[in-house]
C-alpha cells in the first residue's frame, strides 16, 4: 500500500523534471551581471506614488520641487536603482505615478525615495509592494536613450 502512497510524488517530479530544459541561449554572465534567479527574474520595489499631503500653492516651490523630482529620477535611473518611472493618468485614487526599484529592501528603498524632494517634503506619499519581474528589465533603457527625442531639464 505504500507505494501507491508516493506514486503521486514520484509522477510529480517526473513531470516536473520534463516540464523545464535550459535555455540555449542562456548567458550566464549576464545573468550574473543582471542578478537573475534560474527563471531570469529578481526582485524589486514597486513605488505608488500618491497625492501627499503637501497642497503648497506657491508657484517656485512646487516648480523647484519638482524640478528636483525629474533630476532625482535621472540620477537613480543613472545609478542603476530606478528601473522604471512614469505618471499615471488621472483617477479616484489619487495615484500620480510609479517608480519600480532596484532595492533589495523596503530600507534599501525607502533611503532611495528620501532622495527625492518631492517625496521628502510630502509633494507625493508612496506605498510600497515587493514585485518579482525580469532581472532584464533595466535594458530597455539603453533603447530609451535612443529613442528619447527630448528630454526634460
Amino acid at each position: 500500500m505504500r507505494p501507491l502512497l508516493l506514486l503521486p510524488f514520484f509522477l510529480f517530479a517526473v513531470f516536473a523534471a520534463k516540464g523545464q530544459e535550459v535555455n540555449p541561449n542562456y548567458d550566464p554572465s549576464l545573468a550574473r551581471q543582471l542578478g537573475a534567479d534560474d527563471y531570469g527574474m529578481k526582485s524589486y520595489v514597486l513605488v505608488i506614488l500618491k497625492t501627499g499631503s503637501n497642497t503648497t500653492e506657491v508657484k517656485a516651490i512646487r516648480d523647484s520641487l519638482f524640478a528636483g523630482h525629474m533630476n532625482n529620477i535621472g540620477r537613480l535611473a543613472k545609478l542603476g536603482k530606478l528601473v522604471v518611472a512614469g505618471p499615471l493618468g488621472k483617477n479616484e485614487k489619487s495615484y500620480r505615478g510609479i517608480f519600480i526599484l532596484s532595492a533589495a529592501t523596503f530600507e534599501e528603498a525607502n533611503e532611495l525615495l528620501m532622495t527625492d524632494p518631492a517625496i521628502r517634503e510630502k509633494i507625493f506619499e508612496t506605498e510600497l509592494y515587493k514585485w518579482y519581474g525580469s532581472a532584464a528589465l533595466p535594458e530597455y533603457l539603453k533603447s530609451h536613450e535612443k529613442i528619447e527625442k527630448l528630454k526634460i531639464k
